[in-house]
């Protein structure tokens, strides 16, 4: 390294071991269903992210009545109208985000 050089350093990413919870309205016992669903589908399906969508979405609809929406992926950003008290967006094993969400329906 030359002077007038600078050296960089790089940010190792962090990766979470754990459910990590960014915005949610649920009610703490709703939320923490919907988290452990959450969690247990992206682990069965590490690799088939429509699967695992649709294993949280069945599961959430049979417990609490229907029906939700579940996105599951990496690197999105996304703006939902959405029921009061139905919103969980979180990550698991690091950077696997979901998005569950109830439609406001006026039937």
């Amino acid at each position: 390294m030359s002077a007038g050089e600078v050296k960089k350093t790089e940010e190792p990413l962090i990766f979470h071991t754990y459910p990590l919870c960014k915005q949610s309205d649920m009610s703490e016992e709703m939320k923490q269903e919907a988290i452990e669903m959450c969690v247990t589908a992206t682990e069965k399906y590490t690799d088939n992210y429509k699967l695992a969508a649709r294993a949280i979405k069945y599961g959430l609809e049979k417990r609490f009545g229907g029906p939700f929406h579940v996105v599951v992926g990496e690197s999105y950003a996304s703006a939902v109208t959405y029921q009061e008290k139905t919103f969980l967006y979180m990550y698991n094993g690091g950077n696997i985000a979901i998005l569950v969400w109830r439609t406001v329906s006026n039937f």
